[in-house]
C-alpha cells in the first residue's frame, strides 16, 4: 500500500516528516513525501500554488492509496476551490487528517466520498498507542471501535448514522459557503483547540442558528483542548455551553470522545455509517 504525505497548509519540520516515514515504513508501507511537504514560506508549507500542486498530484495519482495530511495549522480554504476531485473521485483513496484538513472533508463529504479524521506526522511520536493503532486500522480496512469512559453530561440513547464533521472552527467558518455541510440525520463530531469560551458558544450559536443542529442523529463532542476563558469568566465550562445550547434536542450527546487535538487522536472515518451507544456505564462507537 502506497502513502504520500502533504503539507495543505502550515509549515512542519523536517523531523516529523522523517519520523513518519520510517514508521510507516517500518509496518511495510511504501512512502513518500511530496516535493513541498517539508517547506515553508513565511507560515505556509510553500505558496498556494506549490501546495495546490502536491495536493492535485495526489489526488490524481492512480498509484497512490493513501493522502496523508502531516498536519493542520491554516491554508487549505485558500487552495480548494482551484483543485480538481474529478480523477480522485473516479478512484478515491483514503485521505487523511484533522484540524484544518477539516475543509477537505467536508468537500469530500459532499462530494459523497469518505474520509478518515486521525492523527497526523505532527503528533506521530507523542500520540497514544490506541490512536496510532486506530490510525492503521483505518488505513488497512480493518473494523474501528473505540470505547469511551462516560460523562457526566453525557445524553444517553443510540444512533446509527453516518458520521461527519471535524474541527468546530472549521465547520463554522464554512457555513453558507460551497463547502457548507448538509448533516440532518448524520452523527456529528465536533472538536476544537486554543479557543474562548465565549467563541465556542458563538460557534455552537451559529450551528443552532442555520438549523445544522435541529434534525441530527448524535452528537459527538472530541477534545476541547486548551480552551481559554475570557478576563470576565463566561461563567460556564465549555461542555457546559455545549450542553446547553443542545438541551432541548432528544439525540444522544458523548463528552470527551478521544477525537481531537489530543495525544488520544483515534481514528473516525466520515461519511460512513457508525454506530453510537451513549450509556450509564459506558460508550462505545463503532464503524466496519
Amino acid at each position: 500500500m502506497k502513502i504520500r504525505i502533504v503539507s495543505p497548509a502550515k509549515a512542519i519540520d523536517q523531523s516529523k516528516l522523517d519520523f513518519a516515514e520510517g514508521w510507516l515504513s517500518s509496518l511495510g508501507f511504501q512512502v513518500e513525501i511530496s516535493p513541498n511537504a517539508g517547506g515553508q514560506l513565511n507560515y505556509f508549507s510553500g505558496t498556494d500554488e506549490e501546495r495546490l500542486n502536491d495536493l492535485q498530484d495526489a489526488l490524481d495519482d492512480p498509484e497512490l492509496d493513501v493522502i496523508l495530511c502531516s498536519r493542520g495549522g491554516y491554508g487549505t480554504v485558500r487552495i480548494i476551490d482551484q483543485l480538481d476531485f474529478t480523477k480522485f473521485s473516479q478512484k478515491p483513496k483514503k485521505l487523511i487528517g484533522y484540524s484544518d484538513i477539516t475543509v477537505l472533508h467536508n468537500r469530500l463529504t459532499k462530494l459523497g466520498l469518505e474520509s478518515i479524521h486521525a492523527t497526523a506526522p505532527l503528533n506521530f511520536e507523542e500520540n497514544t498507542t490506541e490512536a496510532l493503532d486506530s490510525l492503521v486500522a483505518a488505513i488497512s480496512n480493518k473494523p474501528i471501535r473505540h470505547e469511551v469512559i462516560p460523562y457526566s453530561l453525557n445524553r444517553k440513547g443510540t444512533a446509527t448514522a453516518k458520521v461527519v464533521g471535524g474541527n468546530l472552527a472549521i465547520i463554522a467558518s464554512l457555513i453558507g459557503t460551497n463547502d457548507d455541510l448538509n448533516i440532518e440525520g448524520k452523527i456529528l463530531f465536533i472538536e476544537d483547540v486554543g479557543e474562548a469560551v465565549y467563541a465556542i458558544d458563538r460557534m455552537m450559536w451559529s450551528l443552532k442558528k442555520s438549523g445544522k443542529l435541529d434534525h441530527l442523529a448524535g452528537l459527538i463532542v472530541g477534545g476541547m483542548t486548551n480552551m481559554k476563558d475570557s478576563e470576565i469568566p463566561f461563567g460556564k465550562t465549555v461542555h457546559e455551553v455545549i450542553d446547553d445550547i443542545v438541551k432541548e434536542y432528544n439525540y444522544p450527546v458523548c463528552y470527551n470522545f478521544p477525537a481531537g487535538h489530543i495525544d488520544d487522536n483515534r481514528a473516525i472515518i466520515l461519511n460512513r455509517m457508525a454506530d453510537l451507544v451513549v450509556g450509564d456505564k459506558e460508550v462505545i462507537f463503532s464503524q466496519l
